[in-house]
């Protein structure tokens, strides 16, 4: 069993490391931050070891020493040039060119990519054929986050895998390894604040987020508060993930809504702002929460398409709604 799959992987590692004959496109899929580009790393050091033994890459061959050296000729790797941007056509062109040579080391080539719902309309169609007809035995690894956002076309042409989910106190006791001067609360708001992603957890913690959450609370109340403006905040939130900040006030109006209909005190979230879901719940109209919410998805969506967007501006905008949510309709 190689050394890097974990735990809740476990399963189907065996799946795929004990197949006879590998597909020429995988597509693994699943909430981001449970893991799977280590599983796909793992198969592809497994793909390109010239001696695999007991489900494996054995660690040792020429194949194994240049790929953990980041030197092997017939690997490679597509992310996004920035963060958080598309994957352009020009570098699938450049994968394509890759893909129609011959492996330099006489076995296969191993593509991985990450992740599939950056590419653009363009990149995505110049992938097709590569997809459908590789050259030689090469293998794709496509990982998606969001497979609802690949063009049907792309997953048709993979054998699409969906990536286990780890059990909450199986996350919790992996994230106790990883974080061992973490608080168990802090690690329980840590794997809270990731949807239950463990590695997305280690993620945020790593980036701070925890004191970004403080602060952004915080910030939430001082402008219900009046003590606070807007444009104030958009400007102190500014160097904050926009993507986060907007799971977070989606959040928040889908808990205001459900407290209104329900009353279920047991739904409020996350303690941190339970009173403030309630203080809203009582003091906002429906009709107007709900214009609100559509207003959230439809810009949250702007913002995983990677919209050129004034962040600042935006932010504004949505403090200014947030804000005015108290009051008659």
């Amino acid at each position: 069993m190689a050394d890097g799959i974990l735990p809740w992987q476990v399963d189907l590692w065996q799946l795929l490391a004990g197949r006879q004959q590998h597909a020429h496109a995988y597509l693994l899929h699943g909430p981001a931050g449970i893991g799977k580009r280590a599983l796909a790393e793992q198969l592809m050091a497994l793909l390109l070891c010239q001696r695999p033994a007991a489900l494996s890459a054995c660690g040792t061959c020429k194949g194994c020493l240049l790929l953990a050296a980041h030197t092997h000729p017939d690997h490679y790797i597509l992310e996004p040039e920035e963060a958080d941007k598309a994957i352009k056509v020009d570098q699938v062109r450049h994968l394509v060119g890759f893909v129609t040579q011959t492996a330099q080391l006489g076995g296969r080539k191993v593509v991985l990519l990450e992740p599939a719902e950056a590419m653009n309309l363009n990149a995505a169609n110049a992938l097709l054929k590569s997809l459908e007809e590789p050259a030689g035995d090469t293998v794709l690894l496509l990982i998606s986050h969001q497979p609802s956002r690949l063009l049907p076309t792309i997953k048709s042409r993979c054998v699409q895998q969906s990536c286990p989910l780890p059990g909450r106190q199986q996350s919790l006791d992996w994230l106790a390894v990883q974080l061992p001067d973490v608080s168990p609360a802090q690690r329980e708001e840590l794997l809270a604040l990731s949807a239950n992603s463990p590695l997305a957890a280690l993620k945020l913690q790593g980036a701070g987020v925890l004191d970004m959450r403080v602060q952004v609370v915080d910030g939430v109340k001082k402008l219900l508060k009046r003590q606070q403006s807007p444009s104030q905040l958009a400007e102190a939130w500014s160097s904050h993930s926009l993507i986060l900040l907007f799971d977070w006030f989606c959040e928040w109006a889908h808990l205001i809504l459900r407290f209104q209909m329900t009353g279920d005190e047991e739904g409020l979230g996350a303690a941190d702002m339970q009173k403030v879901i309630q203080y809203l719940a009582e003091k906002s109209s429906p009709d107007r929460l709900l214009v609100l919410q559509d207003w959230l998805l439809a810009h949250r969506q702007k913002v995983l398409g990677k919209a050129n967007l004034n962040r600042v501006l935006l932010l504004e905008a949505l403090l200014v709604q947030w804000a005015s949510l108290p009051g008659p309709s």
